[in-house]
């Protein structure tokens, strides 16, 4: 009653009413707004908590998404890798059969030549025979004054050479 000593607080038929049509009008409230209130509250909350979640899905289906496009990625690169591998492979296997082929190539003309230097070689050593066996004959002619027979002293002097290139061995 400190209040009502001090003037502020008086108790009286106003008062009462002013009580009364505040209890009231609680009453309808409860009744009346505060229902409707209350389920749009609610719905609201609710709309919330599914957008909250279709968010969280839709996080999840991204990460996802982005996991697979990274999975996609490092399969594109191992591939990459793969393909670049096989032409490396197959660039060298090109190389080698080139280098092979080159290989025997020069073989071949290596023995070519070999043939032809041997041919060249038989060809100047039977030129030289016949050079050597006619200057033979022509010396013995000069030398012993008369003509011999060119067909006999040649094949003489064939053996003679053959002797000579079997290493002096005698028939």
């Amino acid at each position: 009653m400190y209040l009502a000593e001090a003037g502020l607080l008086d108790i009286n038929a106003s008062f009462l009413i002013e009580v009364a049509v505040f209890l009231i009008m609680l009453a309808i409230l409860a009744k009346w707004v505060w229902p409707p209130l209350r389920q749009v509250a609610e719905a609201r909350q609710r709309l919330i908590e599914e957008q909250i979640t279709k968010a969280e899905e839709a996080r999840r289906e991204a990460e996802e998404h982005l996991k697979q496009a990274a999975e996609r990625l490092e399969d594109a690169r191992k591939q990459a890798q793969e393909v670049i591998a096989g032409a490396s492979r197959a660039a060298e296997q090109v190389r080698e059969e080139l280098k092979e082929k080159g290989e025997a190539e020069a073989k071949r003309l290596v023995e070519a030549a070999r043939r032809d230097i041997e041919a060249a070689r038989r060809a100047a050593l039977e030129s030289v025979r016949s050079e050597v066996g006619d200057m033979v004959i022509e010396a013995t002619r000069k030398v012993v004054g008369e003509a011999l027979d060119v067909r006999a002293h040649k094949k003489l002097i064939d053996e003679a050479i053959r002797e000579v290139a079997a290493g002096g061995r005698s028939s």
